[in-house]
């Protein structure tokens, strides 16, 4: 923070950023679901399969969840002005929201009905047509992959810097567009293997009953992965509590600072993907006039906004009576 002491400002700023390597992480997934999208539906022309079809509204849906995830990552990364003092961090939630109730409408809901469809009626029985999809199921596995391995690397290095498991990062991290394009492109790959499941047992039978079933299982993955987003979105929206961890090292942080004595009241919220509102009580060092803790005080606070991970501070003086908090 300017010319704060080497050391002051937490360490957890160092986690990814908007327009960084969130931004690479979804532009590749945006290139792979839109090629994919375009030869899934080829496909599913061409042979009639259900899971193709299933397929083909996946890659449709996170194509156009992409789509979304752009416009978070953009909204959310504009600077703070005078109407939104905090930022815009929490339009990323809102657009990550859209973005998931778009995978589970356009994605999830119509893989089920397609499905159910083929098991109430007689579907298409693929005939010679199923290396197509054998062939477009392989390059799916080849660009989803490509796109799931950068999804992974930017999880597990920010897993690493936090010492956590991955998959416990993915679920408490406060960036939805890591977790989004993680989890969906795991459900891409996971999607792909049923309906090459699918459509094997349905050449391997002559049983079309095989390739809808894949096309509800494809269904189902997607509606659990897209309820999940979209709850995860919303206790963010909501106000998600900070980790002990984290706070504790705000105010360790934030005691670090030379002119704070002590902490005797703070509250930290999150205001969008690693950005921090700070209210807090403190006590000064010194013991200067009013007029004169009062100029030190918005310089504190100013020193405490020039910090990545906080977006805005509002301190107060800390009453004499009142017990300090500890790390």
């Amino acid at each position: 923070m300017g010319d704060r002491p080497t050391g002051y400002g937490p360490e957890v700023s160092s986690e990814e950023k908007p327009g960084g390597e969130s931004m690479l992480t979804v532009v590749v997934a945006l290139v792979a679901n839109a090629l994919l999208a375009l030869a899934k539906s080829v496909a599913a022309l061409l042979t009639g399969s259900a899971a193709m079809v299933a397929e083909a509204a996946h890659s449709w849906a996170d194509t156009g969840n992409e789509v979304f995830l752009v416009v978070a990552e953009r909204r959310g990364s504009r600077p703070r002005d005078e109407e939104h003092p905090r930022g815009y961090g929490r339009s990323t939630y809102i657009w990550s929201l859209v973005a998931a109730f778009g995978l589970f409408s356009a994605g999830a809901m119509v893989s089920v009905w397609h499905g159910i469809t083929d098991l109430l009626h007689e579907p298409h029985e693929g005939g010679s047509t199923f290396v197509v999809n054998y062939v477009v199921l392989g390059i799916g596995l080849v660009l989803e992959g490509t796109s799931f391995v950068q999804a992974t690397r930017q999880v597990r290095g920010a897993a690493r810097r936090f010492d956590t498991h991955p998959l416990r990062y993915v679920d408490k991290t406060s960036n939805p567009t890591v977790r989004a394009i993680f989890l969906e492109d795991l459900a891409a790959l996971i999607g792909i293997g049923l309906a090459l499941a699918g459509i094997a047992l349905h050449q391997l039978t002559g049983e079309p009953a095989y390739d809808a079933a894949a096309s509800i299982a494809i269904g189902l993955l997607l509606a659990v992965v897209a309820v999940f987003l979209m709850r995860r979105n919303m206790e963010y929206l909501l106000g998600e509590a900070l980790s002990p961890a984290l706070r504790a090292d705000v105010l360790r942080r934030m005691l670090d600072h030379p002119q704070v004595d002590r902490i005797t009241y703070l509250h930290v919220e999150y205001v969008g993907p690693q950005r921090l509102f700070v209210v807090a009580a403190v006590d000064l060092v010194g013991d200067d006039s009013e007029s004169h803790l009062a100029v030190r005080l918005r310089q504190v606070e100013a020193d405490i906004e020039t910090d990545e991970l906080i977006e805005d501070a509002i301190l107060t003086l800390a009453p004499p009576d009142e017990p300090a908090l500890h790390p």
